[in-house]
């Protein structure tokens, strides 16, 4: 009973967050994969909800499929009392609708990032048409929501529920630190937006040509230059990426007799435009499972932008914006 309890447990919380993509695919909105972990799920997603509308429904269909297979395993229990079906039936259906109404009620807390939290930011997106105040907001309920969590927790410990207590406090401690997480996320999403790729990358890098041996490769550029990956050109157009790990994949020996062409990142699926934003940029990387991208404008590589450019660039951001809230202050 308990295994069977523990397999359906599973599939419910799996059936909760397909319900969360296929409506955000639904909407157009990319879904990468669900994560399933000791709290719940998360369906992870490219994009944000262009409107508050979408948001709303995206968000609410979860609760809205718990509630449904509560419902769906109520009906079995009940079922199961009236025929006199063996209690192995009806004490696990039972224990499983309780169980899925329990998570679409505590999914439905206003704090983010929970349904409920997602819920709560389109409402307030609706009536201020502003999302950034939206998130805020919610991530502030969030954060609360997390610490009065915790404060039950405690009351529990000290009252004996030793168990009970630290878990609660647990997952208060996980919901204020995921709503802040959210939080920097949604902003730094926003800021990376506006801003073009034109602006972060290292313009007219240096590149090499797919036909040279890795041996060149090695002694002439890698060495001289100290890079640690260098675009690859055929010509005039570029064709890939070749970096340090490519080469030290292959045996010493093989160098000489290996070209470039051999070993690179073909440059399709890692190429970006001037004018895309660095957000599109961390997209291609994530998706190439690259540190780096290419920056093509009419067939010709113009420019490089690294994962640790971006960094830097959000670390320049972060100081200016301290440096403009010190100087309001004073």
């Amino acid at each position: 009973m308990g295994t069977l309890a523990a397999l359906l447990f599973f599939a419910s919380l799996l059936a909760h967050e397909l319900a969360h993509s296929l409506v955000a695919r639904a909407k157009g909105i990319p879904v990468e994969g669900i994560t399933l972990f000791i709290f719940g799920g998360m369906a992870r997603m490219r994009l944000e909800a262009e409107d508050a509308r979408d948001e709303f429904q995206i968000a609410a269909v979860g609760p809205a499929s718990s509630l449904a297979i509560a419902g769906l395993f109520a009906l079995v229990w009940r079922l199961g009392l009236v025929a006199g079906w063996h209690p192995a039936v009806t004490v696990t259906a039972g224990y499983l609708g309780f169980l899925n109404a329990l998570l679409a009620v505590f999914n439905l807390m206003p704090g983010f990032p929970l349904d409920g939290g997602r819920v709560f930011r389109a409402l307030v997106w609706r009536i201020t048409g502003d999302p950034a105040k939206a998130t805020r907001w919610a991530a502030a309920a969030g954060r609360w929501f997390g610490y009065l969590l915790m404060a039950f927790g405690a009351l529990q410990l000290f009252g004996g529920a030793v168990l009970g207590g630290m878990w609660l406090i647990f997952i208060g401690w996980f919901l204020q630190n995921a709503a802040g997480m959210s939080l920097r996320q949604y902003l730094v999403r926003n800021l990376l937006e506006g801003v073009g790729a034109r602006e972060i990358m290292t313009a007219d890098p240096d590149a090499v040509p797919d036909d040279l041996p890795l041996q060149e490769l090695v002694d002439d550029h890698f060495l001289q230059m100290r890079h640690h990956a260098f675009p690859v050109v055929a010509q005039v157009r570029p064709v890939g990426l070749v970096t340090l790990q490519h080469v030290k994949q292959v045996p010493r020996h093989e160098w000489p007799g290996k070209r470039v062409r051999d070993v690179m990142t073909k440059a399709e699926g890692i190429t970006v435009s001037p004018w895309d934003s660095v957000s599109r940029v961390m997209e291609v990387m994530q998706e190439a499972g690259e540190r780096r991208v290419l920056v093509v404008r009419d067939d010709r590589l113009v420019g490089l932008i690294s994962a640790s450019d971006v960094a830097a660039w959000l670390q320049h951001e972060e100081e200016l914006a301290a440096l403009r809230t010190a100087a309001g202050s004073g």
